[in-house]
């Protein structure tokens, strides 16, 4: 069965980025604001998404974007997320193929999004890896254990 988030999780992404949210049907948006820095960002969740039968299938309902007033970030097809309330941070995650892609939406009104990453970057021996590929490689290594727990449910 296909990810999709509960109430249960918005609370639990609530709690981690230290914002109410604001529900509105299957939308559910998190308007964080830094007063020191001015910096600004909304975090809106689809979580039933309306899909054509044919991407039912081989993609999760799930639609996860970051608005900015300097960028726009889409992660489609989110299949897991890990929020921290010590880090303030919550990184969705979306699978396909034996690739990963992350979005990290911190509580400081920051976000990083990192695409298309192969799955055995995430197990790799991060000092054998180049400089510029370390940060993703570390920061999508947590969802291993998702994907664990995702491929023994669908067996």
């Amino acid at each position: 069965m296909a990810f999709t988030f509960s109430d249960e999780d918005i609370q639990r992404i609530a709690a981690a980025l230290g914002v109410a949210p604001q529900i509105e049907g299957s939308s559910v948006r998190f308007s964080l604001f830094d007063p020191e820095s001015g910096r600004r960002l909304t975090l809106e969740i689809q979580r039933a998404l309306q899909l054509p039968p044919a991407l039912q299938e081989v993609m999760p309902p799930n639609l996860v974007s970051v608005y900015t007033p300097s960028s726009f970030l889409q992660l489609q097809g989110c299949t897991g997320y890990l929020a921290s309330q010590e880090l303030g941070e919550v990184i969705f995650f979306g699978r396909q193929q034996g690739f990963v892609s992350g979005l990290v939406v911190e509580r400081e009104v920051g976000c990083s999004l990192y695409a298309n990453v192969h799955e055995r970057l995430l197990s790799a021996d991060f000092m054998q890896l180049p400089p510029e590929m370390v940060m993703s490689s570390v920061a999508l290594s947590m969802s291993e254990t998702l994907f664990n727990d995702l491929d023994e449910s669908s067996s």
